[in-house]
C-alpha cells in the first residue's frame, strides 16, 4: 500500500545522502558504536539524516557546526531509538541549541520548611518540557565513547521520561513490561546510591554520584552507563541493567563483550 509517511522518507534519504567516507569519519569518533550489525548501521546511518531534517540546530556563536559535526550528535542521539520501533520517540522538542561552553541556569527549589531558594546553576545540558534540548558543545564532542559519559544521551534520556508528563524515571514502558518491576528494581538501586552518599558525600560510587539526584537523574545517568560503560552498570546494579536493556531492546554489554574477545584493537585495551 502506498504511504505518503514511507514517500517522505525516501524523498529525504534520497534528497540527503551520506558519503561512505563522512559516516567513517563519524563512526572512527564514536567507539560506543563499534560492533553493530551491518543492518543497524544501516539504519543508523539512515536515522541521523531524518533526525537532522525533523529537529532543527542552532549553534551558538563559538560552536562550528559543519555536517560532519551534525552526523556525530545525530548518531549518538539515535543510538537508543535503534531498536524501538517506528513510534516518534522524540516528538517533544524540535529544537536543540548548542552552547559554546557550559552555561548558568537559573534553578530554583523549595525546601521542606516551605522557603523557596533561586540560584544559577552552571549546567552542561538542560531538557525542558514541550521545549528545546540545550548542550554544551564540548561534552557533545567527549560524548561517543566507553567513559560512562554521554551527554546527548543523557539530555535525551530525560525527553524519553518526559513522553509520560513531567520527568520522573518512568518512561512510557512497552506492554511486556511490568511498572512494578521497574519501580522495584530503579528505587532499591536509587536508595542504595543515596545511602553511600549519605555515609560520605566524597564516596567513589561505582556511576556518576549525580544520579542520587532525583529518579528522573537516576534514569538518565543509568541510561548514559547503559550505552558508554555497560560492563559498569551491570556490575553496580544488574537489575537496573536488565530492566534497561528490555526497554531500549538492546544488550551493549554483549556488543562489549565480543569486541574484547575478538577485537584486536579491545585486546590491546585489557
Amino acid at each position: 500500500m502506498w504511504s505518503l509517511s514511507a514517500w517522505r522518507r525516501r524523498r529525504t534519504l534520497a534528497k540527503h545522502p551520506v558519503a561512505d567516507d563522512m559516516w567513517q569519519r563519524v563512526r572512527h569518533q564514536l567507539s560506543f558504536l563499534d560492533g553493530l550489525s551491518v543492518a543497524e548501521d544501516q539504519w543508523l546511518r539512515e536515522a541521523c539524516v531524518l533526525f537532522l531534517e525533523d529537529k532543527h540546530l542552532t549553534a551558538l556563536p563559538g560552536v562550528e557546526l559543519h555536517q560532519e559535526q551534525r552526523l556525530l550528535l545525530a548518531a549518538q542521539a539515535q543510538l537508543p531509538l535503534l531498536h524501538l520501533g517506528d513510534l516518534n520517540w522524540y516528538q517533544g522538542f524540535h529544537e536543540i541549541i548548542l552552547y559554546p561552553d557550559d552555561f548558568l541556569s537559573p534553578q530554583r527549589h523549595r525546601d521542606a520548611s516551605g522557603v523557596e531558594h533561586e540560584w544559577d546553576g552552571e549546567h552542561s545540558g538542560e531538557a525542558w518540557q514541550q521545549g528545546p534540548v540545550i548542550l554544551a558543545w564540548p561534552g557533545v564532542m567527549a560524548s561517543g565513547g566507553w567513559e560512562g559519559y554521554n551527554l546527548v544521551i543523557h539530555e535525551l534520556a530525560h525527553k524519553l521520561d518526559m513522553l509520560n508528563g513531567v520527568a520522573n524515571g518512568l518512561p512510557p514502558l512497552h506492554p511486556d513490561m511490568r511498572v512494578s518491576d521497574w519501580a522495584n528494581v530503579m528505587q532499591k538501586a536509587y536508595d542504595d546510591l543515596d545511602r553511600q552518599l549519605e555515609r560520605n558525600p566524597d564516596a567513589e560510587t561505582a556511576i556518576d554520584p549525580y544520579a542520587a539526584e532525583n529518579p528522573a537523574e537516576f534514569f538518565a545517568v543509568t541510561s548514559e552507563y547503559f550505552f558508554s560503560a555497560p560492563d559498569l552498570l551491570h556490575e553496580a546494579y544488574p537489575q537496573v541493567y536488565e530492566q534497561l536493556k528490555l526497554f531500549y531492546r538492546q544488550d551493549p554489554l554483549a556488543r562489549l563483550k565480543q569486541l574484547k574477545a575478538h577485537d584486536p584493537v579491545y585486546q590491546a585495551d585489557q
